[in-house]
């Protein structure tokens, strides 16, 4: 068994995540990631809802245990570059349970 150094989940269920681009944000970071090479290492999965509606989509990274809200294919990118890769969260998409802290 593979165990992953990080291991992402992004919403692509309940009422609005779906509708809120979640399939093309899972997309992009299964791509990223296998353009790096990194499927080995680096999960990406899709998850079912985390009763957070709204702030979508949604993106949780553990064991980091990092909550980001309303990520677009376009955030990717940064996600993995600085979080992923050098184990800096990108404090502008992070979910505070409000919603994002900044944007």
């Amino acid at each position: 068994m593979t165990v992953f150094k990080k291991h992402v989940f992004i919403c692509v269920s309940g009422k609005t995540c779906p509708g809120e681009g979640a399939e093309a944000v899972l997309g992009e970071f299964r791509k990223e990631i296998g353009d790096l090479g990194l499927k080995k290492e680096i999960r990406i999965n899709k998850a079912g809802c985390f009763d957070q509606c709204g702030n979508g989509p949604l993106v949780v990274v553990y064991p980091d245990t990092v909550w980001y809200a309303h990520v677009q294919p376009e955030d990717v990118k940064e996600i993995v570059n600085e979080h992923l890769l050098n184990d800096r969260p990108v404090t502008r998409l992070i979910y505070d349970e409000r919603g994002r802290t900044n944007r």
